[in-house]
């Protein structure tokens, strides 16, 4: 084990935005241990303080499904993948003609924006301070897009994107990674976890089989294949548990740090 890659939400983030002291523990103990840390994940690079307060990372961070490579200790982006403003809005025309009541948002490099109806009404969050407007109107070929989202109230997320990924597949990739909302994410093909970590892992000199992988979502499937050991959490989407034949216990029973405490131990006795 010289790399461990893990997803945040779900995986080691819980919906308090907490990470347990077990957890945090056991990431500085491989940390100590000399493995390398990366973490990957669908958040985009402003929403990252979790792991900079909780656990002290201060290293590179795979954001937006592997558009975004970040450097938490200069705080910059490092690498990124962009999508084409045509296919964004050819995407957009396919879906609402499928879906009526779906509403679309982009993940830009420099922020958030989404149209009416994109939130849930009342909700209090970091993008309830984004001014809702039609893309059309607020997206340009300069924009730097590295996500695309789409949401609908009236579906799940797993009977949205069967709905629609036939028709958007062409255009873009599409996955999801939330667990109560059924809102689809979009990025560029060819680009996914599991492309931008084997591309830093190799970076590093660091092999597929040397890397330990942790993830709960559709969005985490390419990574769990690709990695040497790759877990889905047990308390994870069906689809990421059938991935793997590797399953790390629940997140509320700290799954994650459970296996590196293991593991650690095994490289102890090595």
């Amino acid at each position: 084990m010289r790399l461990i890659a893990s997803d945040i939400d779900g995986t080691i983030l819980g919906h308090d935005g907490k990470i347990s002291p077990r957890t945090i523990r056991a990431f500085r103990a491989a940390e100590d241990a000399g493995v390398e840390i990366v973490f990957v994940t669908g958040r985009p690079p402003r929403w990252l303080d979790p792991l900079r307060e909780q656990i002290g990372h201060t290293g590179t961070v795979i954001c937006s499904n592997g558009a975004v490579v970040y450097d938490l200790v200069s705080e910059r982006v490092t690498s990124s993948h962009l999508l084409p403003l045509a296919s964004i809005l050819r995407a957009r025309e396919i879906i609402k003609d499928l879906v009526p009541d779906a509403a679309f948002a982009v993940e830009t490099l420099e922020g958030f924006q989404l149209e009416p109806g994109f939130l849930e009404p009342g909700t209090v969050d970091l993008l309830a301070k984004v001014t809702p407007a039609p893309l059309r109107e607020t997206v340009t070929a300069k924009s730097e897009v590295v996500k695309f989202l789409a949401v609908t109230r009236d579906s799940t997320a797993d009977a949205f994107l069967a709905r629609v990924r036939p028709s958007v597949d062409r255009l873009l990739a599409v996955t999801h990674s939330a667990a109560a909302t059924a809102m689809l994410e979009m990025g560029p093909h060819g680009i996914n976890k599991a492309v931008t970590l084997a591309e830093y892992a190799a970076s590093r000199g660091i092999e597929a089989r040397d890397v330990v992988a942790f993830g709960d979502m559709p969005n985490d499937i390419e990574m769990l294949r690709w990695a040497g050991a790759g877990y889905a959490m047990a308390s994870g989407h069906e689809r990421a548990r059938a991935a793997t034949a590797l399953h790390a216990p629940d997140f509320s029973d700290d799954g994650v740090a459970q296996v590196l405490e293991a593991r650690l131990a095994g490289l102890a006795k090595a």
